[in-house]
């Protein structure tokens, strides 16, 4: 048997950027209507940040390419079903001379499990701030968050390591694990993640992955300040999501994710994440809240 071509060879090779995009690259089906495409996965509940990035593309379908998405705010009504496509159909709210407003609702067997609002803007300019990145180790010395949620006995841990395998994400600790304690904000968590190789040039796709990844985390910040609090113990479930970006950047590059939680009670627990470029340059504010039930045995 002879070996391969190289071309071929290459042509095999996992691409966990390009197997990223293509999973939340929807068909078209009518005029704002689309369908997604599911992962091949042993879950049974829907990834969120799936279904906000899938909507995200939907929604950007729809308008016009000098328009740019600068903040969505989403709810998640219902688990998703990875056995059938998700259908997203986008509705038409305002469209104005600076801003433009969608809404894009996705259905599975018949019923809303999803809806998302966004705003898209033409490019302006206006006064400049920013809050400062603090003070963290680089990447290279953080932990692999999947290694780390297999040593911590998170039963999802390899299902989601194959569903995530386009994330590399390295964490830094949290309230009660490496970070130095912050009495101002009691429960924290932070990482380093970025696309695993290389994604084009397109600013959409980028927007797409790190919507997709933003989800990967955030809830778990609310747990930072609590022992024996984790996915063994508590479940977790995303009741809303809500992403603001502020300025350009690549996902594919190293971008921390900053996460506390101002507040927990009743169950749920609030998440607030800033997200910085290696340059300390911050590219976009996420917010969640989420469901943290102590399980009964």
């Amino acid at each position: 048997m002879t070996d391969p071509a190289p071309d071929a060879a290459q042509d095999a090779a996992p691409d966990p950027a390009r197997d990223l995009v293509a999973l939340l690259d929807l068909e078209y089906l009518d005029v704002d209507l689309f369908r997604g495409k599911q992962p091949d996965t042993t879950r049974q509940r829907v990834y969120g940040g799936q279904v906000a990035a899938q909507s995200l593309i939907a929604a950007a379908r729809t308008v016009e390419p000098d328009l740019h998405v600068h903040s969505l705010h989403s709810y998640f009504l219902l688990p998703g079903d990875y056995s059938v496509p998700i259908i997203y159909d986008v509705e038409r709210i305002r469209d104005g001379r600076s801003f433009v407003t969608r809404r894009v609702v996705a259905r599975q067997h018949g019923r809303a499990i999803y809806y998302q609002t966004l705003s898209f803007q033409r490019l302006e300019e206006g006064l400049e701030h920013q809050d400062v990145m603090p003070r963290v180790k680089p990447p290279e010395e953080g932990v692999d968050l999947m290694e780390l949620m297999r040593r911590r006995g998170n039963e999802e841990s390899d299902a989601l390591g194959k569903e995530w395998a386009a994330l590399d994400a390295r964490w830094l600790g949290s309230s009660r694990r490496g970070l130095d304690p912050d009495p101002d904000h009691p429960s924290q968590s932070r990482m380093w993640i970025r696309i695993r190789g290389e994604m084009g040039d397109d600013p959409l796709e980028h927007l797409a992955a790190f919507t997709f990844a933003s989800d990967v985390s955030l809830l778990g910040a609310s747990l930072a300040a609590h022992d024996g609090a984790d996915p063994t113990t508590v479940q977790m479930a995303s009741l809303d999501h809500t992403v603001w970006f502020h300025r350009p950047f690549r996902v594919d590059e190293w971008w921390l994710y900053d996460q506390w939680s101002p507040s927990a009670g009743g169950a749920r627990g609030l998440s607030i994440g800033r997200v910085f470029r290696q340059d300390g340059v911050l590219v976009a504010t996420v917010a969640q809240e989420g469901l943290i039930r102590p399980k009964t045995r």
